[in-house]
């Protein structure tokens, strides 16, 4: 299957190149990047040396494929939908442009006023686990943000079961590649090294996404604060919700069996004792998978739950070619089984 990327010069983009050069059943036909046309894609991702001798191009010169990555800022995608979603039957867009299906939300979380509402029930919503049903019919995803991804899968079960209140709050932990390779004051060596620094108390715009996956049962209040450490990779999401009965540890381990025993990429963290009792984003980089554990507290019905990935492949482009999978129907762990490094 043919397939290109738009905005292939981004940590993003480098993760999907790395990705599907792997996929046994993709061939990469064009990569653009319109401040690096004509220079090679190793020039910018040079983990890739010697695996391809693709250059980059411009947009303007992109050519119809079978599937389309699209991996551009938030706001660049939706203005020149009538141009981009034509060039694939399967089109899978990592950007925010069309994660929410509220038109109404767009100014609130992201600053504009959406150009194509009519197109935003069009698209599915890209966390398989959630959605693989819609994914495989879709002709078009919309990408799941990282600290959403985390932070969805952490919860999903419990709100769906119906075993929590309506609220939740979330301590979210980035690693800096989540800004982007854009550099900025902010991810200059000495200002964000050693740091963990509050970077979103309030009103980080995950946590739209994350109210509109978790309102199985009606709205959900959501307290979402996001803060930087000093991680190139990983996202680790502490959450704490309130069970409406006193439901014992294993009553809410078999809640979450049941809903992920058999998912390929959430791995349930249960160990009672040593370092990593608890999901680390550590061992998670590079890979897909989504680490997830729980601890009940004993003096009240508060339920910690603990999330962990790798923002850039779960986060990002990983969980967008699971979904890629989906859609073309080959297996949905395709060039994704990589399992991390320890130490």
């Amino acid at each position: 299957m043919k397939v290109s990327i738009i905005g292939g010069s981004g940590y993003v983009g480098g993760e999907l190149l790395r990705l599907l050069l792997g996929h046994p059943e993709v061939e990469i036909q064009q990569v653009t990047s319109e401040s690096r046309a004509g220079k090679p894609v190793t020039a910018v991702h040079p983990n890739l040396r010697r695996r391809t001798a693709l250059k980059f191009c411009r947009l303007a010169d992109l050519k119809p494929c079978d599937a389309l990555f699209i991996a551009l800022p938030h706001g660049a995608v939706a203005p020149r939908a009538e141009t981009l979603l034509p060039l694939a039957p399967r089109v899978i867009d990592l950007s925010a442009d069309f994660r929410l299906r509220d038109a109404a939300a767009y100014p609130v979380w992201y600053g504009f006023t959406h150009p194509h509402p009519e197109l935003l029930n069009r698209f599915a919503y890209g966390i398989p686990e959630l959605h693989r049903a819609a994914i495989k019919q879709a002709a078009w995803v919309a990408g799941a943000g990282c600290l959403a991804t985390a932070t969805i899968l952490a919860l999903a079960p419990l709100f769906k079961a119906d075993l929590v209140e309506n609220r939740v709050v979330i301590e979210g932990k980035f690693g800096s590649s989540a800004g982007g390779s854009h550099p900025s004051p902010a991810s200059h060596h000495p200002e964000r090294s050693q740091v963990v620094r509050s970077y979103a108390p309030t009103g980080h715009r995950h946590t739209a996404e994350i109210a509109q996956e978790l309102a199985f049962h009606g709205p959900v209040e959501v307290n979402l604060s996001a803060t930087s450490v000093d991680l190139v990779r990983g996202i680790l999401t502490t959450c704490h919700v309130f069970l409406k009965d006193d439901l014992s540890a294993k009553d809410i381990w078999q809640v979450y069996r049941a809903a992920y025993g058999a998912e390929p990429f959430i791995r349930l963290v249960s160990e009672r004792h040593g370092v990593y009792k608890y999901p680390e984003p550590k061992i998670l980089a590079g890979t897909n998978y989504c680490d997830i554990g729980f601890e009940r507290d004993p003096h009240s019905r508060r339920l910690v739950v603990l999330a962990a990935i790798d923002n850039l492949v779960k986060g990002a482009a990983g969980q967008a070619v699971q979904c890629f999978n989906l859609m073309a129907g080959y297996p949905e762990t395709c060039a994704l089984d990589f399992p991390g490094l320890h130490p």
